[in-house]
């Protein structure tokens, strides 16, 4: 199982961090340790040696089928369902790889790094690219999302990903976060939703 990133997907989220709304020229493709993944509302265990840790609500796609330089008007036939994911970044680690040119594997790919919600049928869904997703902490709403303003869509990402990785059953892809991320703290009880349903529930230990 491989867990695929998209960084920088949102043009907000990419003002939050960086100043200015853009649009990278490719998709920024990153990827996350199979010890990264957190599930079944286990908690997550704040690496205190990391400094500051920040939640990112992204919506994340599951594939359903071996594929390799997939066409993008075939994309969506590779993936059967969909869910709400958090992709736990050590930012403080991070904002260091950045200033040194250094790849973003230990700031986003340590154990627990991939929380993941319960997957739903993308077919309940009118449209992959018109869902809403939000991350409740301790009861208030922290970030809110929307496919719709993803600079790349989910079936762009899958053929260009599909380049250079032969996708598998199984393999995950995280699609980007929107503005709003912010830290993490022992204590806190994160709730991840699509739409009205709630699939994504665990604590910070």
């Amino acid at each position: 199982m491989k867990i695929f990133a998209i960084g920088m997907n949102y043009a907000q989220h990419n003002k939050e961090m960086d100043g200015a709304l853009y649009k990278p020229e490719e998709p920024v493709v990153f990827l996350k340790a199979d010890s990264s993944l957190l599930k079944d509302k286990k908690p997550f265990f704040l690496p205190e040696e990391l400094g500051r840790v920040d939640y990112e609500t992204e919506l994340v796609v599951r594939i359903c089928r071996l594929g390799k330089s997939i066409p993008q008007r075939f994309a969506h036939r590779y993936y059967d369902a969909v869910t709400c994911g958090i992709d736990f970044t050590a930012r403080d680690l991070q904002a260091k790889c950045k200033e040194k040119g250094l790849p973003w594997t230990l700031c986003k790919g340590f154990d627990g790094a991939a929380a993941i919600g319960e997957w739903v049928p993308v077919e309940k869904f009118r449209d992959v690219q018109a869902i809403h997703f939000h991350l409740d902490i301790n009861g208030k709403t922290v970030q809110e999302g929307c496919s719709s303003d993803m600079l790349y869509g989910v079936d762009e990402l899958i053929a260009y990903i599909s380049q250079w990785f032969t996708l598998k059953t199984g393999d995950i892809l995280y699609t980007g976060t929107p503005a709003g991320v912010g830290p993490v703290h022992i204590n806190d009880h994160l709730e991840g939703w699509l739409e009205e349903r709630k699939v994504l529930e665990f604590n910070v230990k």
